[in-house]
């Protein structure tokens, strides 16, 4: 392997990493009270948050608000994200990740699981990896108590 070749690799990986760093960013400010001022510097100026039955908010005005919201309904929350899966494309790439964790929610003080499908879209801006464009798709939400398999008859 020619010393080139060794250096885009080493870019590739530099990258991939990069990226987890940012999500587990992401993941750790969900679970400090979805802090909605230290959100927004994880997008780009234009990024999009969209979520299934949540809707979809363009620009750190809007993913603030949201976060905000997340605050008001979302007393705890363990963001565990695990499988990713990303590809790198100079200054753009794309990823996929698995969520499953539990939550609390503010009304009834309800503890239920969640699960969902993240699809992921970063931009790399003054040498920072950015959200682009975040997709979170549900898969799974159910009650702690009975869980979420369907009660056989």
């Amino acid at each position: 392997m020619n010393p080139i070749e060794i250096e885009e690799r080493i870019t590739l990986l530099e990258a991939i990493e990069s990226i987890k760093k940012l999500k587990a960013r992401y993941c750790a400010i969900c679970d400090d009270n979805h802090n909605p001022d230290e959100i927004t510097k994880l997008f780009a100026p234009d990024g999009v948050w969209e979520g299934d039955g949540i809707g979809v908010h363009r620009g750190h005005a809007e993913i603030r608000a949201l976060f905000e919201r997340f605050r008001e309904r979302i007393s705890f929350s363990q963001h565990n994200v695990m499988n990713p899966n990303i590809e790198v494309h100079g200054s753009t790439a794309k990823g996929q990740w698995y969520l499953l964790g539990p939550f609390t929610m503010r009304r009834g003080n309800r503890a239920v699981w969640l699960a969902a499908r993240y699809e992921e879209d970063y931009v790399k801006i003054n040498g920072e990896w950015k959200f682009q464009h975040l997709r979170a798709i549900g898969r799974m939400s159910a009650p702690y108590e009975t869980g979420w398999a369907k009660k056989l008859p």
